[in-house]
């Protein structure tokens, strides 16, 4: 990834987003810019203008942590965007190491993790990693995430399915929503890791592939995806509202451990229950061999442009 570029188009398409009044500023005295000026973030951050018009450039290596969260808070970044920030600074850095992380194509679960993921019986339990692949799942994980484990090639990718299958229409009732997230964690990704050729060779994929991941690629949003709730369409079961914890596994760098869990005596939790009864006499409890099945002529094709 070209860092100088990553910088520039990040500061740019967030100096846009910010209005004078958001800052105290007098309206409409942007006239021709969208949002700030460069000597308003300047101002705003207590740097001078050239140094700000340097740092916009991409020359970003160098500047010290009391810059960037100047910058941060002249710019109104969220947590996530000053993350990213940071992250990009770290890259641009001369003596910067890129983050440890595992070859995807070449790490298997440990017997102790796959044991800890079938443990959890009431929800969904996977391990993903930076690019959205799943790695490591339970066997209710495989059951939710079906229509993925059918997609040609291993391992199952979320981001794909969600650009590259139609299936994801009917899977994701708020597709819209699912598809910015998706995009928006790809993209932090692609800040904290740079160097990662197996992220970069799947964003060129969608990219190529996807007019929809194209756009909203160019939006440059980031996002922390911790806990919140979704809501899914199962073609077994329904509906299915979850709330959703992501724990980041310090034993495996890199990695996410995410549990999936319905509001207890809900219509959700119910059909869990019965996705559970389906997984357990399609699957057994062969939870490293789960069958692929209903290869449809879907998969591996494109959603239809949203209007």
């Amino acid at each position: 990834m070209d860092n100088t570029a990553e910088v520039r188009e990040f500061l740019t398409s967030r100096r846009a987003k910010v209005t004078p009044e958001q800052v105290g500023l007098p309206a409409g005295t942007n006239l021709r810019v969208a949002g700030l000026r460069r000597s308003e973030v300047a101002t705003l951050a207590g740097v001078s203008v050239e140094y700000y018009t340097k740092l916009e450039r991409g020359a970003i290596s160098g500047a010290s942590p009391e810059v960037l969260d100047a910058l941060a808070r002249a710019l109104k970044l969220d947590d996530a965007e000053r993350a990213h920030l940071f992250d990009l600074a770290h890259a641009a850095s001369p003596v910067a190491r890129p983050p440890r992380r595992r070859n995807t194509k070449e790490w298997t679960a440990h017997p102790s993790l796959q044991w800890i993921l079938d443990a959890v019986t009431s929800g969904p339990a996977f391990v993903r990693n930076g690019r959205l692949d799943i790695v490591a799942a339970n066997i209710l994980g495989r059951a939710f995430y079906q229509d993925l484990y059918d997609m040609p090639g291993q391992p199952p990718n979320i981001a794909r399915f969600t650009f590259l299958d139609r299936r994801a229409l009917d899977f994701y009732p708020d597709w819209d929503f699912f598809a910015g997230t998706t995009v928006a964690i790809l993209r932090t990704e692609a800040g904290r890791d740079p160097h990662n050729k197996e992220l970069h060779d799947l964003i060129g994929e969608l990219s190529t592939r996807s007019d929809e991941f194209r756009q909203l690629w160019g939006a440059r949003d980031v996002r922390q995806h911790g806990a919140g709730s979704k809501t899914f369409s199962h073609r077994v079961v329904g509906e299915i509202t979850v709330a959703y914890e992501g724990m980041s596994m310090e034993s495996e760098p890199g990695l996410t451990l995410t549990v999936y869990a319905a509001e207890p005596r809900s219509a959700s939790a119910e059909r869990l229950q019965l996705l559970a009864s389906w997984a357990a006499s399609e699957y057994g409890q062969d939870t490293a061999h789960a069958p692929e099945n209903d290869k449809s002529e879907r998969v591996g094709e494109p959603p239809p442009r949203h209007s």
